[in-house]
């Protein structure tokens, strides 16, 4: 069966680091309270990809999402019906925190939910505060009615791009998901269907991805060695690949003067494995 890795990956975010343990830490953590993960990080929207691919590889049959940067939130599932008061006067409509943390408790009642507010930094503080009494309480109020959240269903992560409410923070498990891998993956020709023979090409390659002080995916790694076969000539070509293919390659380390000489080693590598591979295939 994949991991979590895997699943994640299939569902739009990739890493080489593996969130198994942190999960397994929130997924089998106590359930008096709501289990909440704080998702932190200097990535701004993939702590968002993390957060959506996470809840559908743990096949949750509910994934509720609400973004306070919205202004025209998406009409949740469940209406709740307008309320007038004893004169026939209607009220406002449901806020939209009010609408989808309802609508999750609901759910939470009979199936497994999970609840993705993001970028809290722009909600009112005090629903920061109402947010926290939803953890340790297991309900919330809208208007006078109260709707239970089932803390054996109900998973609610949590994304800002500033410092949660201490009392938030405190009732979270965290999460780092940085802009780029921190773990460090060693990328063998076999991994990628090639001999021996490319072993100098994936030396160089790590030693510029040392330099670069990232590492890629394995997805990004095999769209780079794709390009160095059929378009990448100069050093030129290469910076263009690495930028187009790896996400935590900026422009501004790619035009380094101190690169040039690791981008000139992988060139050089690829254009000598290339006139190899040809000759290997004259003789066949």
């Amino acid at each position: 069966m994949p991991g979590l890795r895997d699943k994640l990956a299939l569902h739009g975010f990739e890493s080489n680091d593996d969130y198994e343990f942190q999960v397994r830490c929130l997924i089998e953590g106590p359930t008096r309270t709501l289990r909440t993960l704080a998702i932190e990080g200097d990535s701004e929207r993939r702590k968002t990809a993390f957060a959506t691919a996470l809840a559908r590889a743990l096949e949750f049959p509910h994934r509720l999402y609400l973004d306070f940067t919205e202004t025209h939130p998406a009409l949740p599932d469940v209406i709740l019906p307008l309320a007038e008061d004893e004169l026939g006067r209607t009220e406002p409509p449901i806020d939209p925190l009010d609408q989808v943390v309802s609508e999750a408790c609901a759910q939470s009642e009979a199936e497994p939910t999970v609840l993705i507010l993001d970028q809290l930094q722009a909600a009112d503080f005090r629903e920061h505060i109402r947010i926290h009494r939803l953890i340790a309480d297991c309900f919330w109020d809208v208007r006078g009615g109260r709707y239970y959240a089932n803390p054996r269903h109900l998973l609610l992560f949590l994304i800002s791009e500033s410092p949660l409410y201490h009392a938030l923070q405190k009732a979270s498990f965290r999460v780092w998901i940085g802009r780029v891998s921190e773990q460090q993956v060693e990328f063998l020709p076999p991994d990628f269907g090639l001999g021996t023979e490319a072993q100098p090409l994936f030396d160089a390659l790590a030693a510029l991805f040392r330099t670069l002080g990232s590492v890629p995916t394995r997805s990004e790694f095999g769209h780079i060695l794709t390009d160095l076969q059929l378009h990448v000539r100069t050093t030129e070509h290469l910076r263009l690949s690495l930028y187009g293919r790896a996400e935590g390659i900026t422009r501004q380390a790619l035009a380094a003067p101190t690169l040039t000489a690791a981008l000139g080693a992988v060139v050089d590598a690829a254009q000598t494995l290339l006139v190899a591979e040809h000759i290997e295939l004259r003789g066949d």
